[in-house]
């Protein structure tokens, strides 16, 4: 199988990790017993907490963090900067050093649904279900379902 992973020599992965076929991890971190689909990529500077599942076609970005006991869906999108740009002002293409990397937080518990895109600097509270195909622009209260474009507030749970 280890023909089919790309996996760097600093991914630091915890106790019966298990990864599938066709998958980018780089300089992250993954808890013991999480499960990672095909087609991941876990970008440097990601936290994975334990028991997570993370679906397939799914793009975790640097600064997130994943709290333990977390389900992701399929093709779920993460965002680090709010103001992406190719080029600094002067034309140069950005490096790291042109732009800052903005937080994303989904707490212990938590499920979030297929196909749904997180911008950044946002948390999911504990326990609460992003429906798929929501866009989250804002903080998810714990123990509440959102959803929608933008996601909004159906049901407290």
């Amino acid at each position: 199988m280890g023909e089919y992973l790309c996996v760097s020599d600093d991914v630091k992965l915890g106790k019966d990790v298990k990864l599938t076929k066709f998958i980018n991890l780089y300089g992250c971190t993954i808890g013991d017993n999480s499960r990672i689909g095909a087609f991941v990529e876990i970008q440097k500077n990601a936290f994975i907490g334990k028991n997570c599942k993370i679906s397939s076609h799914t793009f975790i970005c640097e600064g997130v963090t994943i709290e333990d006991n977390v389900f992701i869906g399929h093709n779920v999108t993460f965002i680090n900067d709010l103001y992406p740009r190719s080029t600094t002002e002067g034309g140069a293409l950005q490096t790291e050093a042109d732009w800052a990397c903005v937080k994303t937080v989904i707490k212990k518990g938590a499920s979030v649904g297929s196909s749904a895109t997180l911008l950044c600097g946002i948390t999911v509270g504990e326990n609460a279900i992003v429906g798929a195909g929501s866009v989250v622009t804002k903080d998810v209260p714990p123990n509440t379902i959102v959803a929608g474009n933008p996601a909004r507030i159906m049901k407290t749970l």
